[in-house]
């Protein structure tokens, strides 16, 4: 009989492999599980309660539910930014800033998102780190879930103009600025599988 455990997992799609990752939200530790029709239909961006079964260092998901539908979008090779993000990279080179932050409004004033740049070149390849889940994502996922429900959208986006990888994420799942990042990068929301909440 394999071993087995037990997590609450933020998915992940590897960019190394066919499976997708799964990371603890407890421990942050990513895991690649092999690409089963349980594990396969999973968006980047969900979080799950699942059973991993191991078998000589391998995982498989054997059991599952789907608690929160929000989506993880990564984007490379975008421009132009939007001019939110090029001042705040331009705030966290001026300062020195390794992770500089900034809260966005919609124009009625009210509070729809949370900007994150992380200093990235180096030995470190910060947009590689958090699509993997080495870099764990899921600490910006709790402080924008205080006081505003989930799902919510997440965009990595690494662009050429800067030396920063920037994490956007957005109050509400479909909503209007949701869509506009979508638009001004061309990544369409995918199609969601229609099991449980």
């Amino acid at each position: 009989m394999r071993p087995t455990s037990d997590g609450r997992f933020r998915v992940l799609a590897n960019p190394h492999g066919d499976g997708p990752i799964l990371v603890d939200v407890e421990t942050t530790e990513p895991t690649a599980v092999e690409p089963t029709a349980l594990a396969s239909d999973l968006l980047p961006g969900y979080l799950v309660d699942g059973t991993l079964a191991w078998d000589d260092g391998r995982a498989e998901l054997t059991e599952r539910a789907v608690r929160e539908r929000s989506l993880i979008e990564f984007v490379d090779g975008a421009e132009p930014l939007f001019e939110v993000a090029r001042d705040l990279c331009e705030e966290a080179r001026r300062t020195g800033t390794a992770i500089a932050s900034r809260t966005t409004y919609s124009t009625d004033g009210e509070a729809n998102g949370a900007l994150y740049a992380f200093a990235d070149g180096g030995a470190r390849d910060v947009f590689d780190e958090l699509a993997t889940g080495a870099l764990p994502i899921e600490p910006l996922f709790d402080r924008l879930g205080d006081g505003r429900e989930p799902p919510h959208e997440a965009f990595v986006i690494r662009s050429p103009e800067v030396a920063f990888v920037l994490v956007y994420l957005v109050a509400r799942k479909g909503s209007t600025l949701a869509d506009t990042v979508r638009e001004t990068y061309d990544c369409p929301r995918p199609a969601e599988p229609g099991d449980g909440p």
